[in-house]
């Protein structure tokens, strides 16, 4: 029901008003596990599988059949028939914002910075095809230097904005760049993470479509995107500020497929050859040059962590 552009604060609503519902049921069932000693255990149970999003599942259904199974009176009785009324909040729930690079990146950034920043245990899913892909291919600041799109004929002169940089910076947010087709195992991971992470997540996944003009058909997205990352065009890593040592890995290996041949792939990078040809012979070298810079800093984050 929201404009896109407030995915960010709608969906931190939605997430805190299940938080301040679970933490009502804790402090109901707190008080009833020391009114009815035959319910402490499957009661603590519960509690000490609160925030485990696959564990409480079972607890939850345990404790659930429990209590419809005992016979209480009064003030427990009461607790009892509250807890059951609001049994669809007993077991953790994962809870993921979902939204493109527009919103992310450009007309959302200030809503979803604050999000992240505020340090709730959210998940977000960056769906990345580096346009306005929805209202027809708009350049956004997801845009690569060099592209070709709407507002942006001769070819886009300024960098693509580091999303995962940035929200790096705050030092308690997951971070991971996925792509599907290049590392499936990448992105299971990195969701599992996300999910495990008690704190904001971020995935940035690389997603090709119809306005990047891919020559070898639209039929081909998983193995553009596997393009991408052996070229070095889109970077695969994984910040986790849970762990102790190496919170940051680098999952991408050194390129090993030209970057000016994935560029020629791609009719929103290609077109400029005809349109604009000086700006795409020097756009597109201060684009691989700037792909390498980005690839030896992260490469450095990797070892120095």
């Amino acid at each position: 029901n929201s404009l896109f552009e407030n995915n960010a604060e709608f969906s931190l609503g939605m997430c805190l008003s299940v938080k301040q519902q679970r933490c009502k049921l804790r402090g109901w069932l707190e008080e009833l596990q020391n009114l009815v000693p035959e319910l402490k255990d499957v009661i603590q149970n519960w509690l000490d599988t609160f925030a485990d999003v696959n564990a409480s599942m079972a607890a939850s259904e345990k404790l659930a059949a429990a209590l419809e199974s005992s016979t209480l009176t009064g003030h427990a009785d009461e607790l009892k028939t509250s807890v059951l009324r609001q049994r669809e909040h007993l077991a953790k729930q994962s809870i993921w914002m979902f939204g493109g690079d527009g919103w992310a990146y450009d007309i959302g950034f200030g809503g979803l910075d604050h999000v992240i920043a505020m340090g709730e245990d959210i998940n977000i899913l960056v769906v990345d095809t580096e346009v306005y892909s929805n209202t027809g291919g708009q350049s956004s600041k997801a845009t690569p230097l060099g592209a070709v799109a709407q507002f942006q004929a001769s070819g886009k002169k300024t960098g693509k904005k580091d999303l995962g940089k940035m929200m790096m910076s705050y030092g308690n947010c997951y971070v991971a760049s996925v792509a599907m087709g290049a590392n499936p195992g990448q992105l299971l991971k990195a969701i599992t993470e996300a999910e495990a992470y008690p704190g904001p997540s971020l995935i940035i996944a690389y997603a090709p479509c119809i306005n990047h003009g891919i020559k070898a058909g639209m039929d081909q997205v998983q193995a553009e995107m596997k393009r991408a990352v052996d070229a070095g065009y889109w970077p695969l890593y994984r910040f986790n500020p849970a762990k102790e040592t190496g919170k940051f890995t680098l999952d991408s290996k050194e390129p090993t497929m030209s970057y000016q041949e994935f560029l020629a792939g791609e009719v929103r990078y290609a077109s400029l050859h005809q349109t604009f040809p000086m700006n795409a012979e020097t756009l597109f070298a201060q684009a691989e040059q700037q792909a390498k810079e980005r690839y030896e800093s992260y490469r450095k984050m990797a070892e120095q962590n």
